[in-house]
């Protein structure tokens, strides 16, 4: 009993990043500002029971933009994509598929096979999925129309102000990782080549959200901290 108690409450990671005051409002913020335009659009047009359903899944897409927005799965593709293919995919399962809860779980599983292959993995997609099929007769109402709008458009927005608001608001911290990477000069004989990493990821057959550019990055700051005195000093 002692020992289940213990995994319980353990975190699964134990080192998080530490993030200012400043960061963790900005998220917040922008969090609210493109759930607000979301939300008040799926109002006006869907009325207060569909937008409830259909905008669920944009909340945990909120998440990624505004928290972790240099993430994998935060890049336009991958919101647009994810959540599209994702809803498509419910939509005809909706259709062939006359018995609910064995539709819900084939929407889902296979909007995920969807998004592998179409390289746009968006957890929150699954969510699209789901909701094409259990979001009640006003959603199979909307049929394909479900893909164009809510789905599509509602992406658009939420991702819209959230390139709008990273960059307006975030653009300073943007601005040190580019000034930190050029000040960087590793020796030659310590580093890995791109194409070298691209080899290494293509190898590991599983997804890793990390994109090349992030894991040069990451390699560029473990070799400062490992020679600092490569890095210009100022």
């Amino acid at each position: 009993m002692e020992r289940a108690l213990k995994l319980l409450l353990t975190p699964t990671v134990v080192h998080l990043p530490t993030h200012g005051h400043r960061e963790k409002w900005i998220s917040g913020l922008g969090g609210f500002l493109g759930i607000a335009l979301t939300v008040a659009l799926s109002r006006s047009l869907l009325g207060d029971h569909v937008a409830v359903q259909v905008v669920a899944s944009m909340g945990a897409s909120a998440v990624l933009l505004y928290a972790v927005p240099h993430s994998a799965f935060s890049s336009p593709w991958a919101v647009l994509g994810g959540h599209c293919v994702s809803a498509l995919v419910g939509v005809i399962v909706a259709r062939l598929v006359p018995d609910p809860l064995l539709a819900t779980a084939l929407a889902v599983g296979l909007a995920i096979t969807a998004q592998y292959y179409l390289r746009c993995i968006h957890p929150p997609g699954g969510a699209t999925a789901f909701f094409a099929v259990m979001g009640g007769p006003a959603v199979r109402a909307l049929g394909l129309g479900y893909v164009l709008f809510p789905v599509m458009l509602n992406a658009l927005i939420i991702l819209s102000v959230a390139v709008v608001f990273n960059r307006l608001l975030r653009a300073r911290q943007d601005a040190h990782v580019r000034e930190l990477e050029s000040h960087l000069q590793v020796p030659e004989k310590c580093f890995i080549r791109h194409s070298d990493l691209v080899y290494a990821l293509s190898e590991i057959e599983s997804y890793i959200d990390v994109g090349e550019d992030d894991l040069m990055h990451i390699y560029k700051l473990a070799i400062q901290h490992a020679f600092p005195s490569t890095a210009v000093q100022h």
